[in-house]
């Protein structure tokens, strides 16, 4: 039976090689000749400040993922709040295609929108005013060409910061809306919808549309599997005796 799976959330860093080897069980109990397709949908990474950096974890993962692609899987990348600076380059390196921050996609004859979700967040003003800082034109072609310990510098303050205000601040305004949500379903005229950045897996079932959150890494490996006949959100223990 064909398959398709979409994980998101994994902030794979050297400071925590658990989520790096769930990640690498995953990839070796589930990606095989039968799946179709594996869709990251985002923050695949702690922190990214470029593709020249040259990080020996981002290297080894690329490798992995450029066997599997290799092999017939086709893998798709959208950027997350934490690694939107991912260009071509590693891209070409993964084997897998960078897609716009949200994509329509036929999946098993069901159109489907996905995204990393980010943008539905929109009662957190202060974040909402930075993303569209940082994906626009010139912020990310001059965060790129400062040095590379300048950036380091810069997304270490940022991680701090986030972690500050995020402490300060209401669930529910960490959470996507239900009229950003909407006008997501309605610009793009689909009933499905995937996507991440929550935190908070779990398959909405509305009357009309159905929208699946797909979980982080930081204590289970969570995944969707679709297949022709459903789909299924798994949480694998994979680094379930990890700690953060």
């Amino acid at each position: 039976m064909r398959k398709t799976y979409f994980i998101s959330d994994l902030h794979l860093t050297e400071h925590r090689p658990d989520i790096t080897n769930a990640f690498y069980l995953f990839l070796d109990n589930c990606i095989n000749s039968d799946v179709d397709a594996l869709y990251i949908l985002g923050d695949f990474f702690e922190v990214w400040i470029g593709d020249d950096e040259g990080d020996p974890l981002a290297l080894d993962i690329a490798q992995k993922l450029k066997k599997i692609s290799d092999n017939g899987t086709k893998l798709f990348f959208i950027h997350g709040n934490r690694d939107f600076l991912i260009g071509q380059k590693y891209a070409d390196l993964c084997g897998m295609t960078l897609l716009p921050e949200q994509t329509v996609i036929n999946l098993y004859g069901t159109p489907t929108v996905i995204l990393h979700g980010d943008e539905m967040c929109t009662q957190d003003i202060e974040y909402q005013k930075f993303r569209k800082k940082s994906r626009g034109w010139w912020w990310p072609r001059l965060m790129l060409a400062m040095p590379l310990w300048y950036r380091r510098r810069v997304a270490k303050n940022a991680r701090e910061k986030s972690k500050i205000t995020q402490m300060g601040k209401a669930p529910s305004i960490l959470d996507v809306t239900p009229d950003a949500v909407q006008n997501m379903f309605d610009r793009f005229d689909v009933k499905n919808m995937i996507h991440g950045h929550t935190h908070r897996p779990h398959v909405h079932q509305g009357a009309n549309h159905t929208r699946t959150v797909l979980g982080d890494w930081y204590s289970q490996s969570s995944y969707l599997v679709v297949t022709e006949h459903g789909q299924s959100l798994e949480q694998h223990g994979y680094n379930e005796h990890s700690h953060s």
